[in-house]
């Protein structure tokens, strides 16, 4: 007879503690506290603000594609915005590195991004974006590495 036995929580407090302590020793404070903190970088701060090169914004923490400089608009904001996820197929974001969560902090009720790969916070997505999405997603360059190239 063959048992599988299920682990219903791998990460233990002491598992949590570890991998916490290993993000800070791979990211900068500011990367940590947006990333892992949940937290947000002032507006028109961000180093990809204004970035026009063709390529890939990929995850800080664990390099997961995440958008597309195709996709890349100025919305004013002070964020970098994106009209959708990289890998997106109309409206199915399936084949995304990307997961939306409801975000109710700050008493309002936000959708928050994170990567679906490392769980990294990136930032928020609404409903005022450019056709034919409609979608912003407002996003911390705090979050993001930038790779260079076709941006396909």
């Amino acid at each position: 007879f063959l048992y599988l036995i299920e682990d219903t929580d791998p990460l233990t407090k002491q598992a949590q503690a570890a991998a916490a302590t290993d993000w800070k020793k791979k990211l900068t404070r500011e990367q940590f506290y947006v990333t892992r903190e949940k937290g947000t970088e002032p507006p028109f701060s961000g180093i990809y603000l204004n970035n026009t090169e063709s390529g890939i914004y990929c995850c800080v923490c664990c390099n997961a594609p995440l958008f597309s400089s195709e996709k890349k608009y100025n919305s004013g904001t002070g964020w970098p915005s994106f009209s959708e996820a990289y890998g997106t197929c109309g409206r199915d974001e399936s084949n995304t590195n990307i997961v939306r969560r409801p975000d109710n902090s700050l008493g309002s009720r936000r959708t928050e991004v994170v990567c679906k790969q490392c769980d990294a916070h990136l930032g928020h997505v609404f409903d005022d974006g450019p056709t034919p999405s409609g979608q912003r997603f407002c996003i911390n360059s705090t979050s993001l590495n930038f790779k260079p190239g076709s941006g396909q």
